[in-house]
């Protein structure tokens, strides 16, 4: 199978942190250095740290803004791309023709005490797609081929891109909340990106599910896929005392999967004695959890923080999809429309996960 390879694309870039997205048809297709592969993109996600990173926001560990970013900017990394060129000194088992998923690490070291543990996302020096390497917002993108991620070839690309992050995540924080086949898990966020997904986990595992969000349509969607409980935060006065009583003293695990600072604060109030608080969406600037810590020591809480995961736990991740166990809710529309999806972001407005095709014959 052979492509030809235009010299220039079209990308959506943006210039300067919180400058609008331009669409440039002249960009530079790149050019592939030694163990690369070029990859056509199908595919995209938009991912709220994608809106985040383009409007200078998003936090790093200290919660302070993330100023190392390359610039211009090329966002995007929850792509399904097809391999079209294969460079020099390339491995075994990579075929042109083969699907390929472009996530959040671009590069890892394989070197790293993180790196050999299996838990290479926190690689001392990785590089990723949000601020160092253009992402999955461009037509075309070089991806190292010590780090790709090969996809079976039966896989439906426009279900695939949000599982390479918002899925992963949400599998991740399933994993550690430390719960048994049956106990409840409460989703704040339920509806979104990715608390839909972490409701369709959590279920896959077991949990008796308990979705906290607001809406008739999520509420619907939501028990459709699994959740036991819906429990609306604009119509109950005090969530935290409506999960108790549906538990019967709190629930065994709460995964926080939404953006803002208030699905945080009082979470953990949820749980009950040895309950574990895990947490996945990062709201921008410096919020605080505001539980005691009195309540923490004395009911003998865990907390839990959830990077992405390993390339092994995304497989894991696109296998669920693959046989049909977790499915993501998307809705598919034109690369252009990306400024339109952010605003869409900005306001709360998106259930599951709006995904772009990129490709005109995808």
């Amino acid at each position: 199978m052979s492509e030809s390879i235009p010299k220039t694309q079209t990308v959506a870039l943006v210039r300067t942190l919180g400058g609008a997205v331009e669409f440039v048809d002249d960009y530079p297709v790149p050019t592939l250095g030694n163990n690369e592969v070029l990859a056509k993109v199908l595919y995209t996600g938009v991912c709220q740290s994608d809106l985040h990173t383009k409007c200078g926001t998003a936090a790093g560990h200290d919660g302070t803004p993330i100023t190392n970013i390359k610039l211009p900017h090329v966002g995007g990394h929850e792509g399904v791309g097809r391999i079209i060129s294969i460079g020099p000194n390339c491995g075994e088992g990579i075929k042109l023709g083969g699907l390929v998923g472009i996530r959040f690490l671009s590069r890892v070291c394989r070197r790293c005490e993180f790196c050999l543990a299996g838990n290479e996302q926190y690689c001392i020096k990785s590089t990723n797609h949000l601020h160092h390497e253009d992402g999955s917002f461009q037509e075309y993108i070089a991806l190292d081929a010590d780090n790709l991620t090969i996809l079976p070839d039966d896989i439906d690309p426009k279900l695939i891109g949000p599982v390479l992050c918002a899925g992963v995540t949400a599998y991740k924080a399933v994993l550690n909340a430390n719960f048994k086949v049956g106990e409840w898990v409460v989703v704040v966020g339920a509806g979104g990106g990715l608390g839909h997904l972490a409701v369709q986990y959590a279920r896959a595992r077991g949990a008796s599910v308990i979705a906290v969000d607001s809406g008739k349509d999520k509420r619907e969607y939501l028990l459709s896929v699994g959740a036991k409980e819906f429990v609306d935060f604009a119509l109950v006065p005090d969530v935290i005392q409506g999960v108790h009583k549906i538990t019967n003293g709190g629930a065994s695990a709460v995964i926080v999967a939404a953006g803002n600072p208030k699905a945080f604060a009082h979470a953990a109030e949820m749980l009950r004695v040895g309950g574990t608080l895990s947490c996945i969406g990062i709201p921008p600037g410096r919020p605080f959890l505001e539980t005691p810590i009195s309540t923490i020591v004395i009911k003998g809480l865990k907390i839990t923080g959830n990077l992405i995961g390993s390339l092994k736990e995304c497989m894991e991740a696109v296998e669920l999809t693959r046989r049909g166990i977790v499915m993501p809710k998307v809705q598919v529309r034109p690369f252009r429309e990306l400024t339109a999806v952010y605003e869409l972001l900005e306001r709360g407005d998106i259930p599951g996960r709006i995904v772009l095709q990129v490709a005109q014959d995808a």
